[in-house]
Parts: C-alpha cells; structure tokens; sequence
C-alpha cells in the first residue's frame, strides 16, 4: 500500500507559477512511476505528467510541455509538479498518482491515488 498526500494547491493570477508537492509513504515509492492527474467538474480525469522510477524518463501531456516540470526525490519519497506561465485552463483538482508505466497515461493504470489538491488561476 502506498499513501499519497499532495500539497502546494492555491488561488494565483494567469503568468504565475506553483509547485504542487507529493508525500509519499508506505510501501517503496521508488518502486512505482510517479505521475499527475486534473481534472474539472464534469471532465474525466486526465494525464498531466509522468516521471519514471528513476527520475531518468518524463513525460507531458501536450497542454503543459514546456510549462510544467515534474520531478522527484526518492531519498525523501517525494514528487514535485512546477508549474510555470500558468493560465486559466490549468484551473482543477490536480491529483498524484502511482503506476507501473510512465507512457501509458490511462486512469486504469494507477495503482494508487492523492486525494487531490485545488489550483485555481484567476484571468
């Protein structure tokens, strides 16, 4: 079992940046890729970003390449998203999840999940 708790959500104005930060406890967290979710009301949940076990491999969805940045630090079980030139369609409930796979982005592919953080960005 592994518990995810994340962190960092706020209110902050278009152009402004966020890190998003996930603890992570239980079972190994190297052993799992580490990724994040969002979504909105009335929107399925979808891909954001993925970082492999080792921290060697990313991968963005196309809607934040060159914006977001997510990282981790497996010496203290944590995952960061920093998210740059943030604009009013990255508003959501942004969530941290733990899978097998850094390139498949389905939501059936997590193993565990964050209870979710709000980021809101004002126009």
């Amino acid at each position: 079992q592994v518990q995810l708790v994340e962190s960092g959500g706020g209110l902050v104005q278009a152009g402004d940046s966020l890190r998003l930060s996930c603890a992570a406890s239980g079972r190994t967290f190297s052993s799992y890729t580490l990724a994040w979710f969002r979504q909105t009301p009335g929107k399925e949940r979808e891909f954001v970003a993925a970082i492999s076990r080792s921290g060697r491999t990313t991968n963005y969805a196309d809607s934040v390449k060159d914006r977001f940045l997510i990282s981790r630090d497996n010496a203290e079980n944590t995952g960061y998203l920093q998210m740059n030139s943030l604009k009013p369609g990255d508003t959501a409930v942004y969530y941290c999840a733990a899978g097998q796979s850094t390139w498949d982005t389905r939501l059936n592919s997590i193993n565990y999940w964050g209870q979710g953080t709000q980021v809101t960005v004002s126009s």
